[in-house]
């Protein structure tokens, strides 16, 4: 199996898993949970990132929303602080909008197919990649770029850290109301 089909499959299993834990409360119980607001610098055991801005558009970059949805663009920046190089993708950062019990509310970024983990062309030069590796005290900015319902004003950006030995630990959030252009 190549490393794409099996950073798919991987993304794929802590998607399930993220949905199992979150139909169970706070990602289960003992872990702890962060949150944070616009421009606060959230830790995990391994990045350090912020939320910079974030907006909605019907179009970002010459790609159109579909039908009932929006564009939520959120410009990043993430930090390894963790002692070696880490493998990172944009699919470590959801968006959740709407009700905590509405396990159909998130959405990763538009870099790859919802469906196959597949990765797709960014519509930006300016988005974070798809997969890439963050050298120790690396630091990228970038955009995040997620297809959303229309009708919701508030919104979270979340991660979770994930161990090599398949634990979870702690789930951290950010919190904001993105403007509208």
């Amino acid at each position: 199996m190549n490393r794409r089909k099996i950073r798919a499959a991987a993304v794929l299993a802590c998607t399930v898993l993220l949905l199992g834990l979150a139909g169970c409360g706070l990602f289960g119980a003992g872990k702890s949970t962060t949150e944070g607001r616009i421009g606060d610098s959230i830790r995990t055991d391994f990045f350090e990132f912020t939320v910079n801005s974030a907006y909605l558009c019907s179009e970002f970059e010459g790609r159109a929303a579909s039908e009932g949805t929006e564009l939520l663009v959120v410009d990043a920046t993430v930090k390894n602080t963790f002692n070696e190089s880490i493998p990172m993708s944009d699919w470590d950062f959801q968006a959740q909008w709407g009700e905590d019990d509405d396990d159909e509310a998130y959405a990763f970024p538009i870099t790859s197919d919802p469906e196959t983990g597949e990765e797709i062309a960014a519509v930006s030069e300016d988005q974070l990649p798809y997969e890439y590796e963050l050298g120790v005290d690396e630091r990228v900015e970038g955009l995040l770029v997620y297809e959303v319902p229309e009708g919701y004003k508030d919104f979270s950006i979340s991660t979770q850290d994930i161990y090599s030995d398949g634990t979870t630990g702690d789930t951290y959030f950010v919190y904001f109301t993105p403007e509208r252009q």
